[in-house]
């Protein structure tokens, strides 16, 4: 079904149109809240916000923008906002304690790498998360939707509500300021 389609069927109360949009969008969405709040937990929240959000206001959609930005527009701004309300409350950073590594649960594999593997991945992933939380919230969110989300420099002004040059420059910045915390890291692997 096409979003079109989608849309109308959700804005005439469709139920099954509803759970369609849920099962389509409802990893993506989990993506880049969690690559905003890196809190598990939160993220599975906001999943649940944004589609209450959009259940409650989809008959003001007026269709400017696909339903997939509209939907990642929410999403951004709702972890955001839970990132804002998070640091005026604690001046400190939040690691989610939802598993031991701190990183969400995973499906389980049907081949599981050594132990030497999956410890140099999880503290790889660490280091990364660790980078990541050091970047300013405006340029991981730019980095989360380009490089982990694959959006378009498009597609990230409009979720995000920013001009394709600001895109750019947070993106370019990002980059930067990630490269030059993981070089470390790099320098010792070789």
């Amino acid at each position: 079904m096409h979003d079109h389609e989608l849309i109308l069927r959700l804005q005439r109360g469709d139920e099954w149109a509803f759970q369609l949009m849920v099962r389509r969008f409802r990893k993506k969405i989990f993506s880049i809240a969690f690559g905003i709040t890196l809190d598990a937990e939160e993220s599975q929240d906001i999943v649940q916000e944004v589609f209450l959000q959009v259940y409650r206001t989809i008959g003001d959609f007026r269709g400017d923008a696909s339903l997939a930005t509209w939907l990642h527009r929410i999403t951004v701004n709702r972890s955001l906002n839970w990132k804002r309300r998070w640091a005026r409350r604690f001046k400190w950073l939040h690691v989610s304690t939802d598993s031991t590594d701190g990183l969400p649960a995973k499906e389980p594999e049907s081949e599981l790498p050594s132990p030497e593997i999956r410890v140099a991945n999880v503290q790889t992933r660490q280091q990364i998360d660790n980078a990541l939380k050091m970047l300013p919230d405006q340029a991981r969110t730019v980095f989360v939707l380009r490089e982990l989300e694959g959006l378009s420099y498009e597609e990230i002004a409009d979720a995000v509500g920013i001009k394709l040059g600001t895109v750019r420059s947070r993106l370019f910045h990002a980059r930067k300021r990630l490269r030059e915390i993981l070089q470390p890291l790099v320098e010792e692997e070789e």
